[in-house]
């Protein structure tokens, strides 16, 4: 099946942000694609002075856009993330919906971002954000997929679990920085995809040098031998790839790690 990722550039106008998020899903499909994924923070610019000012209930203005459209397209859409309101607490949050337009997951981030690397970046999602405390998946006719947003992917166990589950697809909605970008993030991705034998896709929103939190951009995909399969610039763009489960079939049999796990050493497991 053909796999989409919309790199976004997101400014400070919401309603612009929508729109145009849309009309690139419409282009993705266009091209075959029937899985499509969006940025992290699509609707929003990424920063904790932000995510009051544009947060949504889910249900919402921007859940039911996506809704319409993955329904009017008839694709399953991930829809990278925005910062949802519930109960006074603010969450960055990621739905995805299926070709009938029905909410199939919802996953609030995780582990939240509070880094501090002495002159170069400090940031402390924790300030305005509350953590989601559920792991989420949801099948489509082609396999299982696993959700995780930005510093999720640095969680391995969190991977693992899912590839336990019967995940063949990891999409991580994502923004790292020009600090954590060039270090990290291919590496990351490869580590994850090589450790579970899966495909793993990234998307980041497209780089804004004018922007308070500069995303690195370079969207990319990774098959389970941890190639690189498709990988953007830091513009504004749809990259796509063929996500061919045949070939993971084959690789897991080729090298089958999975099976020869030692458990009665080790073990890793979801609490809920």
């Amino acid at each position: 099946f053909r796999l989409a990722l919309i790199q976004l550039h997101v400014s400070a106008v919401k309603s612009d942000n929508l729109q145009r998020a849309c009309g690139l899903v419409r282009e993705a499909s266009a091209k075959g694609a029937k899985v499509v994924a969006l940025p992290e923070c699509f609707n929003s610019p990424y920063g904790t002075q932000y995510f009051k000012e544009y947060a949504e209930k889910i249900p919402g203005e921007c859940t039911q856009k996506l809704s319409e459209v993955a329904r009017e397209c008839s694709i399953y859409l991930i829809g990278g993330s925005i910062p949802e309101e519930d109960g006074g607490k603010l969450y960055n949050t990621c739905t995805v919906f299926g070709p009938d337009g029905a909410m199939l997951a919802k996953h609030r981030k995780v582990h939240l971002f509070d880094i501090n690397i002495p002159g170069k970046i400090q940031f402390k999602e924790s300030e305005t954000l509350s953590a989601g405390n559920s792991l989420s998946m949801f099948d489509t006719p082609y396999c299982k997929v696993g959700l995780g947003i930005c510093y999720d992917i640095r969680f391995a166990e969190m991977a693992q679990v899912y590839g336990q589950k019967g995940c063949q697809l990891l999409i991580y909605p994502g923004a790292f920085n020009l600090t954590t970008g060039p270090a990290h993030w291919e590496l990351l991705q490869r580590g994850r995809a090589v450790d579970n034998q899966v495909y793993v896709a990234a998307v980041s929103p497209a780089r804004d040098e004018k922007a308070s939190y500069v995303a690195w951009g370079h969207s990319t995909v990774v098959n389970p031998w941890g190639e690189v399969i498709a990988k953007a610039g830091t513009e504004e763009t749809i990259i796509y790839t063929d996500i061919d489960l045949n070939k993971l079939t084959e690789i897991r049999q080729h090298i089958p790690i999975l099976s020869q796990k030692r458990r009665d050493l080790y073990d890793v497991e979801m609490k809920q």
